[in-house]
């Protein structure tokens, strides 16, 4: 496990921290990336909470043994507050020898908190996908 990868002080160190974590392929890694009343959103939309749905929802995508590029096209930061606009990929061979390509535009939240980290509040990978109107 990765325990010493540090969280982002400044808005633009999100991205590199979030791929640090990511990376890693360890859920509780990952999990301490995370503000505490974070969610994750699924490809079909679903919304998952806290630490334990969260990494459930992880362990789909870290299954695959890929490393994730991410480019990031937007930031845009309020107070402690931060709106990011990344595209994503895991392309490659996964684990179980299937052929990868997943590319996705990603509308996450990150919130600065009382210890001046960043971490995810909301984590909607598929952000940029058409869904059902709720």
């Amino acid at each position: 496990m990765a325990d010493n990868l540090s969280l982002a002080e400044h808005p633009e160190d999100i991205v590199p921290s979030l791929l640090l974590h990511l990376n890693s392929l360890d859920v509780e890694t990952m999990l301490r990336f995370y503000h505490p009343d974070a969610v994750i959103i699924d490809a079909a939309g679903n919304v998952h909470r806290g630490p334990e749905a969260i990494g459930v929802e992880l362990e789909t995508y870290f299954r695959l043994g890929l490393q994730m590029s991410i480019t990031q096209r937007h930031l845009f930061v309020t107070t402690d507050t931060a709106l990011l606009i990344l595209d994503w990929s895991y392309i490659g061979t996964a684990r179980n020898g299937a052929q990868i390509n997943m590319v996705a535009t990603a509308t996450d939240i990150a919130r600065r908190g009382d210890d001046g980290f960043w971490r995810y509040l909301i984590d909607n990978p598929f952000g940029a996908q058409l869904r059902e109107p709720i």
